[in-house]
């Protein structure tokens, strides 16, 4: 009886995870406690996993470009996120040269490298360059970025770069990442990168990074200070209130979002599948019974109860300010970028985004989806990447786009 009962729980488990890495509807995360009612959800490709590398920036935005292709009625694709993830390092290795060796030379990134490799080099199917050239059944980049750092440091030593050290830097990618083929048969037609690229029929020059910080004019394009942004990016500001109208519009009107954030705090879970901002201070929204008990119990225990994600509790009312002092606090940080495809509301009206990770589809019982509510993201965002047509016409028109 008990094998019988194990087995009937594996099976579910791996029903849920195929069903959410279909496009469409069924991907939306159930965890128990939380009853989901599906707002919108918008087509997706299937969940990949970025595995030992710091490579979620090109993960999302690869999956973000997969779902506009859908949208664009192209087809599913699966493009190489490695022949992205190799190229930047080229590009960021010459970066670290004329910043004197104080360069990132890390494997974070943002998605405006995501773009500016697809606009120089092009891009090419996972079938054509899969990036793994090592003894690994998946990503691993640890040994790949300790060779990077070691042979990078020999021409700031020297202040010249050789033919050679170039060599060497194409080499160790080759090594660990594979050679780029110049050209490739994929359908039975034969590209290059950038013929590939064009065959998409996908125009960069459509998508918009936005954030929502004080610190800078809303309405102007500033710098984010955030260290994966080596490329010194500027980025469109809005108020939070419009950063969240641009987010729902997007999904009225058909178009996926990239998210970049803080994945960091405890309300954060994506092993049970949601995020949230609990309020364990105020509890006039709180239920006449969790208000008599919360009241009673010292801080510490209120937090050990909502962080047990075993329903949903009222969340803090996310301010402008109360974001710019997270972000000025060192509290949001540039943690990881996510794919968010749709909307879902909990039993008590509370909107959530449905959010498409890249750790995989066993990591949690949702397929590798989860929920993060609307507190959570005006919280705990950095910056989106949507489509200029997401935006609505006043806020685009304030923007000069």
């Amino acid at each position: 009886m008990k094998k019988t009962l194990f087995a009937l729980v594996a099976l579910i488990i791996a029903v849920m995870q195929v069903t959410a890495q279909k496009a469409g509807k069924e991907a939306v995360v159930t965890p128990e406690g939380y009853k989901f009612t599906t707002v919108v959800t918008l087509p997706a490709s299937p969940v990949k996993n970025q595995a030992a590398t710091g490579t979620c920036w090109c993960f999302a935005t690869t999956s973000f470009m997969e779902s506009e292709l859908l949208r664009l009625g192209k087809g599913e694709y699966d493009l190489s996120e490695m022949f992205v993830v190799r190229k930047t390092y080229e590009n960021r290795v010459r970066d670290n040269y004329l910043r004197q060796g104080k360069g990132n030379l890390g494997p974070g990134s943002l998605s405006p490298s995501w773009i500016r490799i697809f606009n120089e080099s092009g891009i090419v199917p996972e079938e054509v360059y899969n990036g793994i050239s090592y003894s690994s059944p998946v990503h691993n980049h640890g040994e790949l970025q300790s060779y990077i750092e070691a042979v990078t440091a020999i021409p700031v030593k020297k202040k010249s770069v050789s033919k050679e050290s170039d060599e060497v830097v194409s080499a160790v990618l080759d090594i660990y990442l594979g050679d780029v083929p110049e050209n490739f048969t994929y359908k039975e037609q034969t590209y290059t990168a950038k013929s590939f690229a064009a065959s998409l029929g996908l125009d960069m020059n459509n998508y918009v990074n936005i954030t929502s910080f004080s610190h800078f004019p809303f309405y102007t394009e500033g710098l984010l200070e955030v260290p994966d942004n080596w490329e010194m990016n500027r980025f469109y500001n809005v108020p939070l209130d419009q950063l969240i109208s641009i987010i729902d519009n997007s999904f009225a009107k058909g178009y996926t979002i990239v998210w970049d954030g803080d994945v960091s705090e405890k309300g954060f879970s994506h092993s049970k599948g949601v995020a949230v901002v609990p309020d364990v201070v105020h509890f006039d929204s709180y239920s006449a019974t969790d208000r008599a008990r919360f009241e009673k119990m010292p801080e510490q225990e209120r937090m050990a109860e909502v962080y047990k994600f075993e329903k949903p509790y009222p969340e803090v009312n996310v301010t402008q300010e109360i974001r710019q002092k997270g972000y000025e606090a060192f509290v949001t940080t540039d943690d990881h970028l996510m794919h968010l495809t749709g909307m879902v509301k909990d039993q008590n009206g509370t909107k959530y985004y449905i959010t498409k990770n890249s750790w995989g589809t066993d990591r949690n019982p949702f397929g590798g989806y989860l929920n993060m509510s609307e507190s959570y993201v005006r919280a705990k965002t950095i910056y989106i990447l949507v489509h200029k047509d997401a935006v609505p016409a006043d806020i685009r028109g304030k923007l000069g786009f």
